[in-house]
């Protein structure tokens, strides 16, 4: 599983040019969209199928499927009973079973355990860092301090020494750190970082290369955090500063070193790059030993990691919590992952459901047969919630919990049909403020504004090379209220055309102004 050396720096490259299309969005704001306001079914079905007959859409698959709230009927449908491939929009389905499984209030631990006595103020054993899949963990307004607060809890109780290891374990979680589906040229990139337990600062990496002053010489590399990459090979040089700068970052998966060649060019702009954390659990480990020594505990052992599939017999059975360190609410944790469409955060609930499953398989001695990891358990408790809504196993096939998998299928009427079941919960309408709201914030901020569908459309959209797709509410300028699945598959943008997203727009923009009722 290598990826070759040239493939990351396009990636990027693809990143800096949506970074470009934002601002694009940004200037060009103030426009007002041209959408003609439809007053029947006939002329909005009209004005959809013209959207998506333009000839650059001649190669592409397209699926939509329109379904009104207050009376159940279908205002719109194209090719909706074709599996198309999801997305990002696949989140829907994690959210639904993380929102059945574990609750809107669930709030996800982090733990210090001990399996030994606590004499004189030492412990007599190792201290066991247990992660349990919180993905906020350190991340901006979320227990920026965990750390401390554990240490600070484990002082208070008395312990000052600990004679054994620090053992930070991310075993809860049962299975490959990578969702099934993921591509392995992705495995380095910030958008598809480890899924495990123990996840610290989103399990992603800041890197800055910048040029030295002297042509020939090494150019310099600055890590944010510092020690997240055990081990850099740098070989990147500085070239003269009319070249064109070929920088090349490479980490094989599941590798701990990360290697930088190539070559920038002298006097040119730092540059910054996003990418996937080695190992989430040595460094969490790594916050948490620093701490301890903040707060007058000492560690006599070392800092060692526990993954699966190691087997270690570290007394789980038998551990005692001193400390510990609880998530934001599982809806707040939803709405950072739908609303940026973070890939870790659904992975990781995912994952969490999965655990709760496999331990109430056991309570009914209903176990499947032969090893499940967790986030198979996961999907075999969605494939159960989806039958209990009524939604057959041949129209949804979703085998992560984020939507990376090219695998992850769906027909525009089954998500449909999941968002109507969503929007009759209690916590429905919670969860349509989780979704990205049109010119407002998350993936739809620059999207639509100055539209009858501004702070109007709630959905989770969906981008992946060829795939553009958009799911979830919006109220006509008639009052009713929507849920709508729009799908496009197997596009290619050619030159100066449009982007295939800004067509999705206009969709939305027409069932957001249609004036009449379904």
């Amino acid at each position: 599983m290598k990826l070759a050396a040239s493939r990351y720096p396009l990636r990027v490259a693809t990143a800096c040019a949506l970074f470009g299309a934002i601002a694009v969005a940004q200037a060009s704001v103030t426009q007002v969209s041209q959408i003609t306001a439809s007053h029947t079914v006939q002329q909005l079905a009209a004005a959809i199928d013209a959207q998506i007959a333009a000839p650059r859409f001649a190669s592409s698959r397209w699926g939509i499927d329109v379904i009104s709230l207050d009376t159940g009927r279908t205002l719109y449908a194209h090719d909706a009973g074709k599996l198309l491939q999801t997305a990002s929009t696949a989140k829907l389905y994690t959210a639904a079973l993380v929102l059945d499984t574990l609750g809107t209030d669930y709030r996800i631990p982090t733990q210090l355990l001990v399996t030994q006595p606590i004499v004189q103020g030492r412990l007599e054993g190792s201290l066991i860092l247990r992660g349990m899949g919180d993905p906020t963990l350190d991340t901006p307004g979320t227990n920026t301090d965990w750390a401390d607060q554990l240490a600070a809890q484990l002082a208070a109780s008395g312990v000052h020494e600990v004679q054994g290891d620090l053992i930070a374990d991310d075993s809860y979680f049962s299975g490959p750190s990578a969702g099934s589906g993921w591509e392995a040229r992705d495995l380095q990139s910030w958008f598809a970082p480890p899924a495990s337990a123990l996840s610290v600062q989103e399990n992603t990496v800041n890197l800055m290369v910048e040029p030295s002053r002297v042509p020939g010489e090494r150019a310099r590399l600055k890590l944010d955090p510092a020690d997240a990459f055990p081990r850099v090979i740098n070989t990147l040089t500085t070239s003269a500063g009319n070249t064109r700068s070929d920088i090349n970052l490479y980490r094989a998966p599941g590798d701990m070193t990360l290697y930088a060649f190539g070559h920038i060019a002298a006097q040119s702009q730092a540059q910054t790059y996003k990418l996937a954390m080695a190992d989430p659990a040595q460094f969490a480990g790594t916050l948490l030993q620093e701490a301890l020594a903040r707060h007058g505990i000492r560690l006599k052992g070392a800092l060692r990691v526990l993954h699966w599939p190691q087997q270690a017999d570290i007394g789980l059975d038998r551990a005692v919590v001193l400390a510990q360190v609880l998530s934001p609410p599982v809806m707040d944790v939803l709405t950072r992952g739908l609303k940026r469409s973070q890939n870790l955060y659904l992975q990781n609930l995912l994952q969490i459901a999965g655990v709760k499953a496999r331990a109430s398989a056991g309570q009914v001695a209903d176990p499947a047969s032969g090893f499940l990891t967790t986030e198979a358990w996961g999907i075999r408790a969605l494939d159960e919630l989806l039958g209990r809504i009524g939604i057959p196993p041949e129209d949804s096939q979703i085998e992560d919990g984020a939507g990376l998998s090219r695998q992850d299928l769906a027909t525009p009427a089954a998500m449909t049909h999941l968002l109507v079941y969503l929007a009759r919960q209690p916590y429905g309408a919670q969860l349509r403020d989780t979704l990205p709201t049109a010119g407002v914030d998350g993936t739809l901020q620059w999207r639509m504004r100055n539209t009858a569908a501004s702070n109007n459309v709630h959905a989770k959209t969906g981008s992946m090379n060829d795939v553009r797709c958009v799911a979830g509410y919006v109220t006509t300028a008639s009052g009713e209220r929507l849920a709508f699945a729009i799908m496009l598959n197997n596009v290619v943008r050619e030159g100066d055309e449009p982007s295939p997203s800004r067509t999705l727009d206009a969709i939305m923009e027409q069932l957001a102004a249609f004036q009449g009722r379904g």
